[in-house]
């Protein structure tokens, strides 16, 4: 819960404040009740006060520094402050803030300070610095914002009372960055390196980067509006060219199956290096972009592409009100329980495509939280995201919150008497202050805030005639029709378009969507309270029976709830046989994002195998713990039945002694476990019952119990999925006597050199000469919970 904006109480002659989100600690529910027009005037003034605060304490203080630091009220400057490693990457020092805040000023109408601020920047912007700087937020804050500029400067230029000396040296700068960024598209896919040095490029020797490799989808994914608008406003088609390369690389890396994108890729491969899947950070703006680029541009392929991830999105991530990760390969899979803040965009982007409820109920989820926790937690752009989706809200007519001036009286009484902004490291500690105030605070959140009080004949522009980048500013849609595309920049169509669905082409009424409820969007409120135990007391609903996603998911539903974190208790009232109750819903798991599985293997040591057969397999959570078992765990493997174990075992005269052969399915693995401990089995293969399904194209994942204690299992237990599987019965079918050897796979027998004879029940005879002669069913792989 880091990065969040709020007042600083120290002693500095800067400004007072507040963190921007804390405006959404002022809304009360009145459902079916509007702001008066002097509500909303009372509002929109304070917020223009703070934002004189914080842009007139950046000019005093700080400039020509690209950042404000609020706790000692002076400059930042590269190379001058302790290093912050990433974050410092946003600061080239071209005054930052300054040029990110240009278009604002207009939307705020506050066309003097504007008209200043970009002398200002012509005169004393330099953008040919020594300094290595990251692509991505250098192209949405710095290109971003001096083509926003552009833009408001051409259009009161044309106006006639304003900017009549302007001479587009905003398109200019703008030109000359757009080639300063160029460089880091010299890859092998048309990927671009994640750095670029301003001066020297990305492979000169004084450039000191282009050692990188890897990129975020999002890095990637999220130069098209800003290059593409470069293009057609300078005539140079290079920059467009190479933002839709780009572009067509993610989509082409696509998995095809699941039409999902990974996180992160590698430059100069187009390999997948983090394949979990969500609408989050890392891919955030890549989605994003997509429908942007086709409203911006009019070109339809990026709605055919937008429109098909959107529906693996709804399928896969979508789990309403959540939006969860999965694995891009195994979509079924959840990598892990808890959201990242930078998905609050996605409802306002659901509203711009016009698919409503989902919509209000994410957005619903969201605002729970930041009741909970007063301001909006975790990662810095949480709370403008959640302002840019609200924008939308707005428009749709979802007001079913105000804000009461008497409530934003008493916050303001709270952050008069400061004088800094400054970043909240945690939500639940306030006086925790961070040496940051991020460009964005002013580019975004005062502009997406001012928007949301402002009715549309009060704004010095049409706000319609213009798309918002990922940082906010300003470009034309106009562009999609005053400026063709240059030639050549046309990317491929989607080959085989799938079937269209209701929001394809248009944005459908509520009465449309919403057909027997029309009032859906009050409706959720007090059943979304549960989610952080904020509001009424819970009161036990009548039964209602839901269709989980699970039934197709070959994960047992109590386990994949678990893994999210969700624990469900059995309903034991007669008539609801099967059926669950939510006993603990978003516990969020203390566990790493990702959690590397230590591959393990069933190797089969019998002739005629002679150790020469591997299968790769995942371990389990409970049971024997292989790697502290010098040699492993050898025995013989025999069929159980049933072959579910889900029922009394039939053969466990067989079984004593043996290693069993498990279907998954029917019931839990600790469930099976237990039983044919009980039967006398020393281990257990689990076999997938997913037909084809295999470690190469699927991730090994960890075994995990049922909820209740496990520890009284103490069998050897290992997975195998089907395609391994399959070998291993083929193998018994054939020889009717099986060996195997289950063992971490570091420590498999042979492959490499001899196998020395060594102690107790392993068998001395098994030499291989050589790696090569190892056959491994598949590689190991990374995977989560």
């Amino acid at each position: 819960m880091r990065n969040i904006w709020a007042p600083n109480e120290h002693n500095c002659p800067c400004w007072a404040t507040l963190l921007i989100t804390s405006l959404l600690g002022w809304v009360k529910c009145h459902e079916g009740q509007s702001m008066t027009s002097e509500e909303k005037t009372a509002i929109r003034d304070q917020i223009i006060e703070m934002f004189d605060h914080a842009y007139g304490s950046y000019m005093k203080y700080a400039y020509p520094a690209d950042e404000l630091m609020p706790l000692s009220c002076r400059g930042r400057v590269r190379g001058e402050e302790p290093n912050r490693g990433d974050i410092d990457d946003s600061l080239g020092k071209f005054s930052l803030t300054l040029i990110d805040t240009l278009d604002t000023l207009v939307v705020l109408n506050k066309l003097d300070e504007f008209e200043d601020a970009v002398r200002k920047a012509v005169k004393d912007v330099r953008l040919d610095n020594d300094v290595v700087v990251s692509v991505f937020e250098t192209n949405i804050r710095v290109l971003g914002g001096l083509l926003g500029a552009h833009v408001m400067a051409d259009l009161l230029r044309q106006q006639g009372n304003r900017m009549q000396w302007y001479q587009d040296e905003l398109l200019h700068m703008a030109k000359e960055l757009g080639h300063r960024l160029l460089p880091a598209f010299n890859t092998t896919s048309g990927l671009p390196y994640p750095k670029v040095n301003l001066r020297y490029g990305v492979l000169n020797p004084l450039s000191r980067t282009g050692t990188e490799s890897d990129t975020c989808t999002a890095c990637a994914g999220t130069m098209i509006l800003e290059f593409a608008a470069l293009s057609r406003m300078s005539g140079e088609s290079v920059f467009e060219k190479h933002a839709r390369k780009a572009m067509d690389v993610l989509w082409e890396r696509r998995q095809k199956g699941s039409d999902l994108v990974g996180t992160v890729i590698n430059i100069h491969n187009g390999e997948w290096v983090r394949r979990e899947s969500g609408v989050g950070a890392g891919i955030d703006s890549y989605y994003e972009y997509l429908m942007k680029a086709y409203i911006l541009l009019g070109d339809h392929v990026f709605l055919e592409r937008f429109n098909i991830h959107y529906s693996a999105i709804m399928k896969y991530i979508s789990q309403p009100p959540l939006l969860l990760n999965v694995h891009m390969h195994n979509p079924t899979v959840s990598v892990r329980s808890w959201m990242d803040s930078l998905l609050a965009f996605f409802p306002g982007l659901q509203v711009l495509r016009g698919d409503l409820k989902p919509a209000i109920e994410t957005h619903e989820m969201l605002y729970q939280v930041t009741k909970q926790h007063k301001f909006l937690p975790e990662v810095r752009n949480f709370g403008k995201n959640f302002l840019y989706s609200m924008i939308f809200f707005f428009q749709i007519k979802y007001l079913y919150s105000s804000i009461k001036v008497g409530d934003m009286d008493k916050i303001y009484v709270f952050f008069q008497s400061s004088h800094v902004f400054s970043s909240l490291y945690n939500v639940e500690n306030c006086p925790n202050k961070e040496k940051r105030m991020d460009s964005f605070f002013l580019a975004e959140m005062f502009k997406y805030l001012y928007l949301l009080f402002s009715e549309k004949n009060q704004l010095p522009i049409d706000i319609d005639d213009y798309i918002f980048t990922t940082e906010a500013h300003l470009l034309p849609v106009s562009l999609s029709t005053t400026k063709p595309p240059c030639q050549g920049n046309i990317s491929e169509a989607v080959p085989v378009r799938q079937e269209e669905d209701l929001f394809t082409h248009s944005c459908p009424s509520t009465e449309t969507l919403f057909p027997n409820n029309p009032s859906f969007a009050k409706s959720i409120r007090d059943s979304y309270k549960y989610l952080t135990g904020v509001g009424r007391a819970f009161r036990p609903l009548p039964v209602r029976e839901i269709e989980l996603p699970l039934h197709d998911h070959g994960i047992e539903p109590v386990e994949f709830l678990k893994s999210m974190g969700i624990s469900l208790s059995p309903l034991n009232e007669v008539g609801h046989k099967g059926v669950y109750r939510v006993k603990l819903v978003a516990e969020v798991s203390q566990t790493p994002e990702m959690e590397e599985v230590v591959p393990h293997v069933v190797q089969l040591i019998s002739p005629p195998f002679l150790g020469q057969t591997v299968l790769t397999a995942g371990p389990a959570k409970f049971g024997m713990d292989l790697s502290k078992q010098e040699h492993g765990v050898k025995g013989s493997i025999v069929k159980a039945s049933p072959y579910t174990a889900c029922g009394p075992i039939d053969n466990a005269v067989e079984l004593k002694g043996r290693i069993a052969l498990v279907l998954r399915g029917d019931c839990m693995f600790a469930a099976k476990a237990r039983r044919l401990q009980e039967a006398g089995a020393i281990g257990v293969i689990f076999i997938d019952h997913r037909e084809g399904s295999n470690s190469e194209e699927t991730p090994l994942f960890q075994m995990v119990g049922d909820g209740d204690s496990t520890e009284e299992i103490t069998l050897a237990l290992v997975f195998l999925f089907s395609r391994e599987g399959a070998v291993l019965t083929s193998a018994l079918e054939e020889h009717h006597n099986v060996d195997v050897l289950l063992l971490p796979k570091e420590r498999q027998l042979g492959c490499g050199e001899s196998q020395k004879e060594s102690k107790g029940d392993i068998l001395h005879f098994i030499v291989i000469a050589n790696k090569s002669d190892c056959k491994t069913i598949n590689k190991p792989v990374i995977s989560f919970l």
